[in-house]
Formats: C-alpha cells, sequence, structure tokens
C-alpha cells in the first residue's frame, strides 16, 4: 500500500514538473500567461479588491523638514518666468497662481496639413504576455526598416518579463544606446499635431488609457499611431493588443491620451532631426514644453470634472516635477487624490502608479517620507505580482531616510529581482554600503 502511494506520488510530481516545462515552452507560455495573469487578477479582485483602496496623503512633515524645504527646492531659472507660487509643505490646498500665458503654441505649421494621411510600411507585432512596450517600440523602428522584434527591445528594457511597465524614457534609450536612430519623448501633445508628424512622414508612439476588450479596469497602453482621416475622424493605429490598423475616433485619443500627460515620443533617422524640430517648434524646448504641459493641466483642472478632472491635476503635479517645483507638485497630488474616492470604483485608475512615479518624486523631495512609504504600499498591494521595482526603489529610499537600513536594504534588492540591473537600485544600495 505504501509503496502505491509512493509511486503515485511519484507520478503526480512529474506530471507537475513535465507541466511546468510544457507551461515554459515561448509557444505555450505566450498563449496561457495571459489567461494565468488574468485568473490572478480575478482571484485578488474577490479577495482583495485593489479598486477599493484608497490613498490619502498625511502631508506630515518634520518641523526641521519644514523649515529647510526651500533649501531642498530648486529655485527656477532667474530668465525664465516661474510656473506657481512655492506651496507650503504643511498645507494640503494648492495655491497655484496662473501659468505664464506667453508660452507659445505647442506647435508651428508652416504650411495647411492634408486631410488624410496615412504612413505604411510598419510590421505590425502582437505583443506577447506583458510585452506592450518593447512590441510597440519595435513596430515603430521598423517604419524606418531596422532589422528587429520585440524580443530584442525586450531583452534592453525588461530583463525580467514579469517587470510591469517600461518607461517612455527608458524606450528612448534604447533608441539611442541600441539603434542609429534619435527619439524625442514630449508632453502635452495634441491631435493637431499628431497630424502634422503623421503628414511628414513620422508615426508616433502615445501612452494612453485603455480599457479594452477581454480586460477588466483601466490599465495604461502603447499604440503607435500612423495615419488620420478628417472625413471619419479617426487614427489609425497600430495595437499590439487588439488588431493592426486600428480606428480610434479622434474624441476617444483626445480623452484616453489625457491620462499619460499627452506624452508622445517619435523615432526618426539622424538625418531628419531639423524636420522633426521644425514641427515641435517651441515644444522641441524641454523646458519650454513642461511650462506649456503645466499649463495645458492647470486649466484642465478648472475645466474638467470626474476622472478627467483627477488627470489633469495629475498632469499638473507631473509637470511641475519635470519643472522641479516639487511642493507645488505635491500640493496637485494631494488635489488628485482627493477626487479619487469620487470615482466609481470599476473606472478607478488603481494602476496609475505602475506607469507614473511623480508623486514620489514630490512627496520625497518635500519630506513627506511616510506618504511615499504609503503610496508605494499600496500600489505594490494592487497587483498579484510586484513587478514594480520603481516603487521599491523609492519606498527604500524613503525608509532609509527615516532610518531603516534594514528595510531600505530589503526594498533595493527586491527591486533588483524585479528589474536585474537596474541603476537606482544598485545607486542606493552602494549608498547604504550593501552588495547587490
Amino acid at each position: 500500500m505504501i509503496k502505491r502511494i509512493l509511486m503515485i506520488l511519484i507520478g503526480l510530481a512529474a506530471l507537475v514538473a513535465a507541466g511546468l516545462v510544457i507551461y515554459n515552452l515561448p509557444p505555450v507560455h505566450d498563449r496561457l500567461a495571459y489567461r494565468l495573469d488574468e485568473l490572478k487578477s480575478r482571484i485578488q479582485d474577490i479577495v482583495a479588491p485593489p479598486q477599493k483602496a484608497v490613498f490619502v496623503p498625511q502631508n506630515q512633515v518634520s518641523e526641521i523638514v519644514r523649515q529647510t524645504i526651500a533649501a531642498w527646492t530648486p529655485t527656477a531659472n532667474p530668465t525664465s518666468p516661474t510656473p506657481t507660487q512655492p506651496v507650503d509643505p504643511g498645507n494640503s490646498t494648492p495655491t497655484i497662481t496662473a501659468l505664464p500665458t506667453e508660452t507659445p503654441p505647442p506647435t508651428a505649421v508652416p504650411t495647411p496639413i492634408p486631410a488624410q494621411a496615412l504612413l505604411k510600411g510598419i510590421k505590425h507585432e502582437y505583443q506577447k504576455w506583458n510585452n506592450c512596450g518593447p512590441t510597440n517600440l519595435s513596430m515603430e523602428l521598423s517604419f524606418w526598416k531596422w532589422q528587429g522584434d520585440q524580443t530584442d527591445t525586450a531583452a534592453y528594457l525588461k530583463p525580467n518579463s514579469r517587470d510591469k511597465n517600461v518607461m517612455p524614457y527608458e524606450m528612448a534609450s534604447y533608441v539611442a544606446d541600441k539603434t542609429t536612430f534619435k527619439a524625442v519623448v514630449r508632453l502635452g501633445g495634441d491631435l493637431n499635431l499628431l497630424k502634422t508628424l503623421i503628414a511628414a512622414g513620422f508615426p508616433v508612439i502615445v501612452e494612453k488609457g485603455f480599457e479594452g476588450p477581454n480586460f477588466d479596469g483601466w490599465m495604461g497602453h502603447y499604440e503607435v499611431v500612423n495615419g488620420y482621416d478628417d472625413a471619419t475622424s479617426r487614427f489609425t493605429v497600430q495595437d499590439s493588443y487588439i488588431q493592426p490598423d486600428l480606428g480610434i475616433p479622434y474624441a476617444d485619443m483626445q480623452s484616453n491620451w489625457r491620462a499619460f500627460d499627452f506624452i508622445y515620443i517619435v523615432v526618426f533617422p539622424p538625418e531628419r532631426q531639423n524636420d522633426v524640430l521644425s514641427i515641435l517648434g517651441p515644444q522641441a524646448d524641454e523646458h519650454a514644453n513642461y511650462l506649456y504641459m503645466a499649463q495645458k493641466a492647470q486649466a484642465e483642472t478648472q475645466s474638467l470634472m470626474g476622472r478627467d478632472q483627477y488627470f489633469a491635476w495629475y498632469n499638473l503635479g507631473t509637470s511641475l516635477v519635470d519643472l522641479q517645483n516639487y511642493s507645488g507638485a505635491a500640493a496637485a497630488y494631494d488635489e488628485a487624490y482627493k477626487i479619487y474616492p469620487s470615482i466609481p470604483e470599476n473606472k478607478r485608475p488603481y494602476r496609475m502608479e505602475w506607469y507614473q512615479t511623480g508623486p514620489y518624486f514630490a512627496y520625497f523631495n518635500t519630506g513627506r517620507l511616510q506618504d511615499v512609504i504609503d503610496l508605494a504600499t499600496k500600489t505594490l498591494a494592487s497587483t498579484t505580482e510586484p513587478a514594480l521595482e520603481e516603487s521599491w526603489v523609492w519606498r527604500a529610499r524613503a525608509k532609509a531616510d527615516l532610518g531603516d537600513t534594514a528595510g531600505a536594504i530589503d526594498d533595493f534588492r527586491t527591486a533588483l529581482k524585479w528589474h536585474p540591473g537596474f541603476q537606482p537600485a544598485l545607486d542606493g544600495l552602494k549608498a547604504l554600503g550593501a552588495s547587490s
């Protein structure tokens, strides 16, 4: 009897081992990983729904930090207009004054653009599991006859395939480090700019909010925009999740793009750099671009309601982080988080900090270290697999500044588990005298 039980157990172990081997074969894994990830998410929604979790900033700053906050916040360039008045870190209500109105429009278009345009030659790819960013960058590069696919871009961008997100700056770094092309990343894009770039022969990567088929909740998503038609009021995009040549209504593009500061990435050969800079006009300058986006976001905080207003306040915070006005940014993020609980649970963008880290910059640089820890902890708990190296790093930094060296080292090492070689984690460990 014992021998029989042993044989059964050995057989079961062999079946499990064989199943794991088969599951990890690339063709099988690519097909099943989505389903498994979705199943895990559904179980999490039942056990501990992340949509219900609400981050409430405590705005706790010690008196010592309060006295030195001015020294921590970089001052504006005296030759540039000051985007905001400083906000007392102890006051959660922002007192952000009007941004300069003389900022030029986002694009300088020398001639009228045609009513329609379509760029051909992009090699469409369906993304493998958790591989949106690398796939869209691969598709964008394919337009310029780059020879490669999403496995090449992913090897650099996502050393661990389970990493939840690729940042736009990481995609631009890949272009600079691994190809002969150039890339620019800017905020505050608009529909006219997309059309102008496409008409001039440049497909554009955008990052936007997404609520699609066979997916629960809101997430971030990249798309390559390569065409438009004013007669139908639709863009043509290469969507790595849904299909090639997907039509997106202008209004949907505008609404969903807002969730990510209207960010866009343009890849181009070096000999066409002047063409791109000419189209961008004043937005070619990063500082001018940040000012413009802050102005745009501030206007939307007053004109929008509900979830869109949440995005507008969030965008204002991000722009002020880019301008290194951390106190103003923290106050703007506080306003966004005040709105968040009023958004219906099934519409809450609870994955926001998977993709954007501006609040960490703002709260850390205004001494609100416990807010950094609380926000990072909530973010890491919002996923069944906390493959979010940025959140681990920011929580580690806050812990280190609060004297929790052991906790900081653990978090830095966990960041490296999810993203091997992640430089901020390596730097954090080195500063603490710890090995990786």
